[in-house]
């Protein structure tokens, strides 16, 4: 706590990555070419609300995985020497476990790559997919990123996430128990969210074994349900300042050794509808080091076991 207080405010994450893997450890996102349950007709069609028609992966190429990986790596050779696979739009353990095998096995081209991270939904997660993904933990870091967004039911079923908080439970559960740390993505401003709503949403967190966090604002882009709702001024995107007194809000409120691998979500320029502040993500990380400094705030500071 008193290293958080005068170093940093909270756990970042590249501090923790450099710790970890004792140099810069930077990500290689990845296009996995997976679909959604919610996307299939499995559980829907129409997907979350806010959620865009590439599933959040609209800077992502159409090439096969490898050259993704092999291009990026090559991009960023002079910036460090290790890196970790971040599958990352829509549900990446959403197939058959030879497919999934198969994709993951295709992304490690180089002894440069020390992790593996797989972004998924809490209802693609299982006992043989937890097997699978055990089964790389013998030479690299493996991390799966777990969307809950927000542990307010009436609020999930309201954005169509089309999955329950004992889904969350059970699927961190399942991937505590194989040692594979989990990531959970949360939002800050989605329709209806109250104080109680983001307390809920503290509380399942600390509740659980929980090794990281991604806080994302809520940002309206084209084509989402979202959008339509903004359109009809049914739905009205927060200002800067209450993104940052919210996200200082959880701060605080959660573990201290909870990393914290993102504090703000980056809308595309050309699909962003609203807010406009979402663009500037120096104004986001400023003005939330500011707050916290200013009101002496540091991350777990309110944290009550």
């Amino acid at each position: 706590m008193e290293n958080l207080e005068k170093n940093c405010r909270y756990n970042k994450l590249n501090n923790y990555l450099k710790e970890k893997f004792g140099e810069r450890t930077l990500k290689i996102c990845v296009n996995g070419f997976f679909t959604c349950p919610n996307r299939d007709g499995t559980k829907s069609y129409d997907g979350c609300i806010f959620c865009s028609e590439k599933g959040s992966g609209e800077h992502l190429k159409e090439v096969s995985i490898k050259k993704q990986v092999q291009e990026a790596l090559d991009y960023k050779k002079n910036k460090a020497n290790k890196f970790i696979v971040y599958f990352q739009n829509y549900s990446n353990t959403y197939d058959s476990i030879s497919s999934l095998k198969a994709k993951y096995d295709e992304a490690l081209v180089s002894d440069k790559i020390v992790g593996l991270s797989i972004a998924t939904r809490p209802d693609c997660i299982n006992e043989n997919i937890c097997k699978a993904l055990k089964s790389y933990t013998n030479k690299y870091h493996v991390s799966v990123e777990i969307g809950l967004q927000t542990a307010d039911e009436m609020i999930g079923d309201f954005i169509n996430r089309k999955y329950s908080n004992l889904d969350f439970i059970n699927a961190t559960k399942l991937l505590n128990k194989y040692n594979i740390d989990v990531i959970a993505h949360i939002m800050v401003g989605l329709p209806y969210e109250t104080k109680d709503s983001i307390d809920k949403t503290i509380n399942l967190i600390n509740s659980l074994e929980i090794q990281g966090i991604k806080i994302h604002s809520t940002y309206v882009v084209k084509n989402t349900k979202l959008a339509k709702l903004y359109e009809e001024n049914k739905y009205t995107p927060i200002s800067l300042e209450y993104y940052i007194k919210t996200t200082s809000y959880i701060l605080t409120h959660i573990k201290s050794d909870i990393v914290i691998h993102r504090i703000s979500g980056d809308a595309p320029k050309d699909i962003l509808l609203a807010p406009d502040w979402n663009l500037h993500k120096k104004w986001i990380m400023n003005g939330l080091n500011k707050y916290l400094e200013d009101n002496n705030l540091y991350q777990g500071m309110y944290y009550k076991d």
